[in-house]
């Protein structure tokens, strides 16, 4: 009968290896180098924002927008939107003529037209600071 008290050695194999954990960063797990953390998040960004870049002019259903700014950083969107979001776009009515910027967070769709494309002009308020 075998005894109870009896330990196996279990110090003859090697240690199984550690499973690389992408999004956590520890001293024996370095980050992988290069590169954004989420490309399928970036291509579904992409997709939503579409052809909308700076200086771009778009119109919709409702009226015309000229593309101010485009905020793809999550933090700074979800305080502009109020609300959760992984992008924003800071956009201008040119039918009004009072219109003032303002962020929206519309995905870009087949019903939305891209008028013009031209090279942005910065407002003063939304100059990068030195």
């Amino acid at each position: 009968m075998p005894s109870m008290t009896a330990t196996p050695a279990l110090d003859a194999r090697p240690p199984l290896p550690k499973r690389p954990l992408p999004h956590e960063r520890t001293p024996d797990r370095p980050a992988p180098a290069g590169g954004r953390p989420h490309p399928q998040r970036d291509a579904r960004v992409d997709s939503e924002i579409g052809p909308r870049s700076v200086g771009a002019i778009y119109e919709t259903s409702v009226s015309a927008y000229e593309v101010l700014a485009v905020i793809r950083d999550p933090e700074r969107a979800s305080s502009l939107l109020r609300r959760t979001a992984l992008w924003a776009v800071i956009v201008r009515d040119i039918y009004r003529v009072d219109g003032e910027p303002y962020a929206v967070g519309d995905t870009w769709t087949t019903s939305d037209h891209l008028v013009l494309i031209r090279e942005g002009r910065t407002p003063r308020s939304y100059a990068p600071a030195a």
